[in-house]
């Protein structure tokens, strides 16, 4: 029998206990917090996961881990029995009450759109996608390439250059704050502010004093946003903050207030994972057979490397959600109010969907759809502007330096973000 909203609330809200239904795998899984190890051996670490189960508890995590492909596909794809109104990571820091006001108010009392349920998730998620349409992405390409061609053209003449800092962090955020709509005298406010959020996220050992510091920042960005809402409520333009105040698609309408708490949400995911992503897939192509020549040779579609980055190093390694009924996964019995983290960089490597799944293959594609973008309710409303980002920064990349290869490589810079991915550099030489 179904439970009353009230009831599913309070699971979602973990009201519900947990106990008494802990899996017999909790002791082997007790060492397992991919937060505290080796960033470079995350995959490793997630396959002896996967050898306790497709579903296992991580005391450290607090959550039942889900590691098998089809069960975490299974799982995005049922609005019934699990709820993203907690998706996010918990911050594993002290934070002071004031903070902790301003986490909740900085963006306004709507909350984002990958913490919506349906149907208000429906509502909303279909006027943002009519920001998103294929004719939308087309105009966009010209100033997306624009925009590559711009921050490459003085690296050429480099002897040697951080990739992540020169080119593919400055890009992934001018791209997503042009289509936005977002003047770029904006830009070093938006990547500073994303990075205050992220770090109230899942950063961790911050005095009180940077807290509060990245609190304010936020509250800034949040002002930005409702300041911009208000210009383009009353002159819209020809961009995404416009067309999610001014269109209804099916009769929906976002308010104002609905909109400006977007905005945030649209920068910070817009540019983090893609510059991730991006960063990755070159880094795993310059050491892949045949390396970089392979890409500018044409052997190496780039249509088809872009989803095999994705597959092989997903800047989201895992999203929550939460039981709002008790369930069965894997033949586990979960209770309500049970906190489930789908590891999506397992589901990515799992063996029984890709065969030898810590290589970088590209001609394994077409195949399975990989789980970076997620999966039904919630795919990624940006997915195919992030795949026409990618596919021209590659393309731009082989163009302008065809001879690139990757400078001499000591251990890899990560900051401790875990469930996101974040190489902090990635020296090359063109």
């Amino acid at each position: 029998m179904r439970r009353s909203l009230r009831r599913q609330r309070e699971a979602v809200n973990g009201e519900v206990s947990m106990a008494g239904r802990i899996s017999g795998d909790e002791t082997q899984s007790a060492g397992f917090d991919p937060r505290n190890g080796d960033p470079d051996e995350l995959y490793e670490e997630l396959a002896r996961l996967r050898g306790h189960g497709r579903v296992v508890h991580v005391p450290r995590l607090q959550a039942w881990c889900v590691t098998g492909y089809e069960d975490i596909a299974a799982i995005l794809r049922n609005d019934e029995d699990f709820s993203a109104r907690d998706h996010k990571p918990r911050s594993s820091a002290d934070v002071p009450a004031d903070v902790r006001e301003t986490l909740r108010t900085w963006s306004g009392e709507s909350v984002s759109l990958g913490e919506m349920d349906p149907p208000e998730h429906t509502r909303v998620r279909t006027v943002v996608n009519a920001g998103f349409t294929s004719r939308a992405l087309k105009a966009a390409e010209p100033g997306i390439r624009a925009a590559a061609a711009q921050l490459l053209a003085p690296l050429a003449g480099l002897s040697e250059f951080d990739l992540i800092t020169a080119f593919a962090q400055p890009y992934a955020l001018t791209v997503i704050l042009r289509f936005l709509g977002i003047p770029d005298e904006h830009h070093a406010d938006c990547l500073r502010w994303s990075d205050h959020k992220v770090q109230l996220m899942v950063g961790r050992d911050h005095t009180e004093e940077r807290l509060r510091e990245y609190a304010t920042g936020l509250r800034a960005f949040g002002e930005l946003a409702r300041e911009l809402t208000a210009q383009r409520l009353s002159a819209p333009r020809d961009d995404l903050i416009s067309a999610m105040l001014h269109e209804s698609p099916h009769g929906h309408r976002l308010t104002p207030q609905e909109v400006a708490s977007a905005i945030p949400t649209l920068v910070i995911t817009g540019h983090t994972t893609l510059a991730q992503a991006l960063a990755m897939t070159v880094r795993h192509q310059l050491r892949a057979p045949g390396g970089w020549e392979a890409l500018t040779s044409g052997a190496v579609p780039i249509p088809e490397l872009v989803e095999e980055g994705l597959r092989l190093d997903c800047p989201v390694v895992g999203m929550y959600r939460t039981a709002v009924r008790e369930v069965t996964v894997a033949g586990h019995v979960l209770p309500a109010g049970s906190r489930i983290l789908l590891l999506y960089g397992a589901g990515n490597h799992d063996p029984a969907r890709y065969p030898d799944p810590g290589r970088n293959l590209p001609d394994r594609w077409p195949t399975a759809p990989h789980l970076a973008f997620g999966r039904g309710t919630h795919y990624c409303v940006g997915a195919g502007l992030a795949r026409t980002e990618l596919r021209i920064a590659l393309e731009e990349l082989a163009a302008r330096l065809p001879g690139l290869s990757a400078a001499p490589e000591t251990t890899p810079a990560y900051r401790a973000t875990f469930p996101l991915r974040t190489l902090t550099a990635l020296r090359v030489r063109p």
